[in-house]
Parts: C-alpha cells; structure tokens; sequence
C-alpha cells in the first residue's frame, strides 16, 4: 500500500500522521489525546460511558466509532468532534461540492450500525457545529444513543425512522427533526430501502 505523509494541522499539535485507513486514523488520535492526560482506558471507559473493550478495539483501528460513540469520547477527552476528523485546516468557507459527496459515497466505510457518515466541515477543526451527510443502508440496526447538545437533521432520499425516546417517527424527503440529543435517540432506513439525510450535530464544548 502506498503511504504518504500530511501535517495535522490543529493549534497546539504540529505532528505528522502517515495516511491510512480512516479506522486507523480515528483510534491513533483518540489514544493519543487519552495518553496526553494520563488516563488508562479504564478511565475514558467511565468518563466516557463507553466500555473498554469498545475503546480498545477503536484505538486499535478495528472498528469506526458510530458518531454517539465519537462524540462522548471527544467530550471526555477535552476535544472537538473535529479534532478525530479532520486532516488540515483550510479558510472559510468550508465548500463541499455535490460530485465530492457522490465520491465519498463510494469509498465511505459502513460502519456496524449500517450507516456511512461523510463529513461537511473538514478543515474547520474548531467549529462548533458538526454538518454530515448521511447514507443508511436498507438493514441497519437502531441502536440508542445519548450526548450533550442539540441535532437537526434532513431527510433528502429514501424514509428514515427517528427513535426518540419511546416514540418512532418516520420522517420522508424533505422532512426535518430538530432535537435536544440528551435524550435517547436512534435512526435507521425504514421500509427495507436504503435512505439518505443531512445532520448536524452541536455539542456545547
């Protein structure tokens, strides 16, 4: 496999990372940052929620953290979704264009809830805000999950259903949800199709 190298380009970290598998990259900056503050697994594990053997299989690049996941292991470790992200920084604005989508689509991993996640705001490690684009495949799992702050998200293709709580709504193309994210929520395709959305997450830091 050929490797190239790129600075990661964050304030506060001048390093070089070799480019590698998304799965790689996420868990190399998560034990990074948990080795800065001194803390072992077994204390992400309980800031975190997150249980160690998850944490351990993410830092080993086997598997990509759902984004519930990534966002209380950001928050128990200080830093910004983006920070796990992004690769450089770049000026505003931050311009996805629609063939980059269609591109990511094809190279993006599913992850073990049967949904990919492209991001819409690399190379902004600081925002506030976490924008992505969103593709559920027809038989994910609806697995629950609950963080700090507020989502909105867009249904654009196919019908998804929104669990939050104990109710389910199924939300079709050009249908929103603008939700506080403290309470359990989950989403998934419904009806057997695969479907798409645009969601944003903000997360209070």
């Amino acid at each position: 496999m050929v490797k190239y190298t790129f600075t990661f380009a964050r304030k506060g970290l001048g390093m070089e990372e070799t480019a590698m598998a998304k799965e790689e990259k996420v868990g190399m900056r998560i034990k990074m940052f948990r080795d800065k503050l001194k803390m072992t697994l077994g204390d992400l594990s309980n800031k975190s929620g997150i249980p160690v053997a998850t944490i351990a299989s993410i830092e080993d690049g086997e598997v990509l953290p759902a984004l519930g996941v990534l966002t209380k292991l950001s928050r128990a470790l200080g830093q910004r979704l983006g920070t796990f992200m992004d690769d450089q920084f770049k000026p505003d604005p931050i311009i996805t264009r629609a063939e980059d989508i269609v591109n990511a689509k094809a190279s993006d991993h599913v992850n073990s809830l049967g949904y990919s996640s492209h991001s819409l705001a690399v190379g902004k490690p600081d925002r506030h805000m976490d924008p992505f684009r969103i593709e559920f495949s027809a038989d994910g799992v609806d697995e629950l999950s609950s963080h700090e702050g507020e989502e909105f998200i867009i249904c654009i293709a196919g019908e998804v259903e929104l669990t939050y709580g104990t109710e389910k709504t199924v939300l079709k193309a050009g249908d929103t949800a603008y939700y506080n994210s403290v309470v359990k929520h989950g989403l998934r395709a419904f009806g057997g199709k695969p479907a798409s959305i645009y969601g944003v997450v903000f997360m209070p830091f």
